[in-house]
């Protein structure tokens, strides 16, 4: 049977022409990041054979020593990296070297900066790793065949890395790839020896295949007479053993750091990391890594997450996301169990019981390594951890109960205390600074930070010193129905519910009584104009500076919470909020004294109207309040 030669040029996609552009004209500063990329990318193709051959040994085609092999050509002015992987099949070479559609290439563009460096540090994060070899390259060649095909199924790939690609079939005995990069003149450095060498021993030293290179020539020999061909032979330039299972005192730092940026495909360092071995009932091996940094992905559902897999030294999966819960997303490394079939499958390890004990302990670890980073004194690890990952973390107490204490330990607030959006409290530093007899944590919530701090919820509180939790990030809501207590204190809103405060003296008591009593009559007035838009109206003592506040029914859902799953097309129930008005307020004393109905009428739905907007809602009717204002403006000038 002959080879189909057809021989066809297709476009790139748009994003695809963007990113070449980037590529061969933008990013110079760390040009070496190709070998790292290429050299991950075959030793993964090698990993979905291992996997695969699990199930059809006769995809290894008799073959079965697994390797990376780097060939030099000086004269050509050439680069090769081979594999002997699993390998791609004409569909799949163009939609994975000529769509990319699946690569985030859209939101890598988006997050470019305009510096070098950063950018060119987005590359293997965003999985478009194979792009970088045209850093160094003018004319791409991928010559491909996919294991257990025929020779026939070999295909060619090339490119100049502008606006299109050719493709066509050509014969390719051994299964795996080979790209070829055709460097340019002023990368001619990739094409020596001794450079190549120690890029390949700096990214990828830990990979668990040999990267192999043709051993140098040695020397003459005394007599003067140079080594035959029959002696030049291949020998590995990398460590080429599994790094996990190496004991923790023979993996030195900057090992971890470089199988770091290979499991995770990210430039920069991890945070920190913890390299376990577990012996016993069950025996596993673990390395998990906290980033530095948040993946482009980190918020879409759909995003690959989890640990890669290995049972006993042999790659099972990527994204094994049944490790971790999913408040730990973030968490990249490998755990290779003993304990587990070579044959396992994503179904299977939802249901084994080892599979949920490894879980636990591997859960708690990770929460361990985040308690350890906060308590360091050193460094702003921590702070650098909570500003990229806080809002995942916080979704934990809701998802992992048996936790929740932990994790609430590990949680960061803007407060009172400091009046900063920072987040850098604890829990532990407000109960700390609890006032004697304060029984409660208080929190406010509200859409930004800015609204939070302004609440006017917060007045009585600023007034006696009572520090408040001051939370704005989406999640917080959800947080706080399902974090109820910590330290024995229970947690309070200081927006939902009428105001009790421990340390209120009982001349305090009695005043707000009093209070209570003398404002009956304008509270009634009140109530009967807005009876449509509050559940009720009552007098407050909570209020020192502004006129009314809404607040919330004790068993009503938070307004953010509301807000949140309307966006998502959720249908609530009705709730209408509750109006505190602060009857001591010039503007309260105002209304009390207005004889005209159709006047107070009006009043009334402006002071609703701005206790609205305070708290950041939404008005029902933005221009029946722009309306009412406006009236009121022109009588106030006609006075």
């Amino acid at each position: 049977m002959t080879a189909d030669v057809k021989k066809e040029t297709l476009g790139f996609q748009t994003e695809a022409k963007q990113l070449l552009h980037l590529m061969i004209h933008s990013l110079y500063s760390n040009k070496e990041i190709f070998m790292r990329e290429l050299i991950s990318n075959a030793s993964d193709a090698i990993d979905k054979l291992r996997f695969a051959a699990l199930a059809d040994d006769s995809l290894l085609e008799g073959q079965g020593d697994y390797s990376i092999q780097v060939d030099l050509d000086k004269e050509a002015n050439t680069i090769t990296i081979s594999d002997n992987g699993v390998g791609m099949n004409r569909d799949e070479v163009i939609e994975n070297l000529g769509t990319i559609a699946k690569s985030g290439t859209a939101s890598f563009l988006e997050s470019l900066t305009g510096d070098e460096r950063k950018d060119s540090q987005l590359i293997g994060q965003f999985g478009v790793g194979f792009y970088s070899g045209f850093i160094v390259a003018d004319r791409v060649q991928v010559h491909t065949r996919k294991a257990g095909e025929s020779a026939d199924a070999g295909v060619l790939w090339e490119s100049c890395g502008e606006a299109e690609f050719s493709i066509e079939s050509k014969v390719r005995e051994a299964r795996g790839t080979s790209i070829t990069l055709f460097l340019k003149k002023d990368c001619e450095e990739f094409a020596d020896d001794f450079r190549v060498r120690s890029v390949i021993k700096k990214y990828s030293d830990h990979i668990s295949v040999p990267v192999m290179m043709l051993k140098p020539p040695a020397p003459p020999s005394e007599d003067g007479d140079a080594v035959s061909d029959t002696e030049i032979e291949l020998e590995a330039v990398n460590e080429a053993s599994a790094l996990w299972m190496r004991g923790r005192t023979e993996v030195k730092s900057d090992e971890y750091k470089a199988f770091y940026k290979h499991v995770s495909h990210d430039y920069e360092d991890p945070l920190t990391w913890s390299h376990n071995k577990v012996e016993g009932k069950l025996e596993y091996t673990s390395l998990l890594y906290i980033p530095a940094k948040a993946p482009f992905d980190l918020w879409n559902r759909e995003m690959s997450r989890g640990l890669k897999l290995y049972v006993q030294r042999t790659f099972i999966m990527d994204d094994a996301e049944q490790f971790l819960p999913l408040y730990l997303r973030f968490i990249k490394g490998v755990v290779d169990s003993n304990d587990l079939s070579l044959n396992v499958s994503r179904e299977i390890l939802q249901q084994d019981p080892a599979v949920e004990s490894m879980r636990n302990a591997l859960t708690k670890r990770v929460l361990d390594m985040l308690a350890k980073m906060a308590k360091a004194k050193k460094g702003n690890d921590y702070a650098t951890f909570w500003k990229h990952f806080g809002t995942v973390l916080k979704e934990g107490p809701a998802e992992d109960t048996t936790n929740q204490v932990k994790i609430a330990k590990l949680l960061r607030f803007s407060t009172t205390h400091t009046d900063l959006e920072e987040q850098d409290q604890s829990l532990e530093d407000y109960v700390a600074r609890m006032q004697e007899k304060q029984d409660k944590i208080y929190y406010v919530v509200a859409e930004n930070f800015n609204t939070a701090k302004k609440s006017p919820h917060l007045e009585v509180f600023r007034k006696k010193g009572i520090e408040v939790l001051l939370l704005s990030d989406r999640v917080d809501d959800w947080l706080m129905n399902h974090l109820r207590e910590f330290d024995g204190k229970q947690f309070q809103d200081v927006a939902r519910g009428a105001l009790e405060l421990a340390g209120d003296s009982e001349e305090e008591k009695e005043a707000q009584e009093t209070l209570t009593k003398e404002s009956e009559a304008l509270v009634e007035r009140v109530s009967k104009v807005l009876e449509n838009r509050v559940s009720e109206v009552r007098a407050t003592a909570r209020l020192t500076d502004s006129a009314a506040c809404l607040v919330v029914g004790d068993f009503d859902m938070g307004s953010q919470m509301r807000r949140i799953m309307e966006a998502a097309g959720q249908e609530m129930p009705e709730s209408k909020p509750i109006l505190e008005i602060n009857p001591a307020h010039p503007l309260a004393e105002m209304l009390d004294q207005e004889p005209d109905e159709d006047r107070f009428e009006s009043l009334a739905n402006i002071i609703f109207d701005q206790a609205t907007l305070v708290e950041g809602g939404q008005l029902d009717d933005p221009a029946d309040y722009v309306s009412r204002m406006n009236k009121l403006l022109v009588e106030m000038r006609q006075v």
